[in-house]
């Protein structure tokens, strides 16, 4: 007989981007998929160095179970970093996570009751869609324009989630003046911000605004990861927040994993300490401009003119428009067989119906060469299936 499993764990789905990163490991597929971070950015020689002076000098420590807040240099440094940026923080106000995925499901456990309402920006982080989907909110979309989502409360609501710089998936920044209109409307409302920031540092031309909850002391939940800037496989990130919050979101995180790893809490210590991103950010700031020049212009060479786009600021990724009544879930399959992988977009909106016509790219891993070679093969794809939709009820046609 087949085990009774809980009402919560049908809520879990699987990730298609997850999915699709089996198929990216075909010999010979160019992947504009997944949002991995590109592997020549990894400081793997100053990780290495510092993992053997940590060794060295603090084996007994970073061996250890530590506290389940973090330890207390590291959660200074990530205060520090915020009040830099405008945000009043303090160490006892952190909490280092395993990775910011984590971080989003302690808001999940100790933000949201079934039924909660929760508005997300249409579309928004799929990683963020599935933390919360176990704990069964209803989420709201937030209707946008050009400086991003407009500030409709839901009087109902228990949070808002936003990522205002370099949203994924869509690599949209949230205009200065925006923020200062949330901010406004949240100033005194009981509704929580909770800002996602993983692409923050990742600006090409200059940095974006000041964070949103800089203008909302004390009212602001604020996500962060290490994984974009350093690695991704040392699974660590952070959550600042109010005391209270943080408290819960501590014990919350002890019945899951105790706490973040030490070893690895105090390697990545010891690289910031050491500068390391001095470095480092100007570095990967410049690898994506150039990757994401090259395929801006790629798709101008090589999409039909009724393809759409946007210029991302900063980030790792690009968000194309095919014509209305286009189907970039249906015409996936064909770009699999032209060694092409992308992300259809319906996966990161919250609510039916979601528009067909979108998907996302990222321009992270590939090559220039790689990037343009990609851009053409879907820019003929897309070009013969309007042309096959002008012949043909097609399913596959645009």
């Amino acid at each position: 007989m087949r085990m009774i499993l809980s009402q919560r764990s049908c809520h879990y789905t699987p990730s298609p981007i997850r999915e699709l990163l089996a198929l990216t490991e075909q010999p010979g597929m160019i992947s504009l998929a997944g949002g991995l971070p590109a592997e020549t950015s990894f400081p793997v020689d100053a990780l290495r160095a510092a993992c053997a002076e940590v060794l060295a000098t603090q084996a007994h420590g970073a061996l250890q179970y530590g506290p389940s807040e973090g330890i207390a240099p590291l959660r200074e440094w990530v205060a520090a970093q915020l009040r830099a940026e405008g945000i009043a923080a303090t160490a006892d106000e952190v909490l280092i996570t395993s990775g910011s995925q984590q971080g989003l499901d302690l808001v999940g456990r100790v933000l949201i009751d079934p039924g909660s309402t929760v508005l997300v920006e249409r579309p928004t982080y799929l990683g963020a869609l599935q933390a919360f989907s176990p704990y069964a909110p209803r989420c709201v979309d937030l209707e946008q324009d050009a400086e991003g989502p407009l500030p409709a409360l839901d009087a109902s609501a228990r949070m808002v989630y936003l990522q205002p710089n370099f949203r994924n998936p869509t690599g949209q920044t949230m205009s200065a003046a925006r923020r200062a209109q949330w901010a406004q409307a949240l100033h005194g409302s009981p509704i929580a911000l909770v800002e996602d920031n993983p692409y923050g540092e990742l600006w090409f031309d200059g940095p974006p605004p000041a964070p949103l909850a800089a203008q909302l002391p004390g009212r602001s939940i604020v996500l962060g990861t290490f994984s974009k800037v350093l690695s991704p496989g040392l699974r660590l990130g952070y959550v600042h927040g109010p005391r209270h919050v943080i408290a819960r979101m501590t014990l919350a995180r002890q019945a899951a994993d105790l706490q973040t790893s030490s070893l690895t809490q105090r390697l990545v210590l010891k690289v910031l300490e050491d500068g390391l991103l001095d470095a480092q950010l100007p570095r990967i700031r410049a690898l994506y401009r150039a990757q994401r020049d090259a395929m801006l212009s790629a798709l101008s060479r090589h999409m039909p003119g009724d393809v759409h786009w946007d210029v991302p600021l900063g980030g790792m990724f690009l968000w194309l428009r095919l014509p209305e009544g286009a189907d970039a879930t249906a015409l996936l399959p064909l770009a699999l067989q032209r060694q092409v992988a992308y992300v259809p977009g319906t996966a990161f909106y919250a609510t039916a119906p979601a528009p067909r016509n979108t998907l996302r790219l990222s321009y992270a891993t590939a090559t220039p060469q790689q990037i343009d070679t990609a851009i053409a093969r879907l820019g003929e794809l897309f070009a013969a299936a309007r042309g096959a939709s002008a012949r043909s009820d097609s399913a596959l046609a645009l």
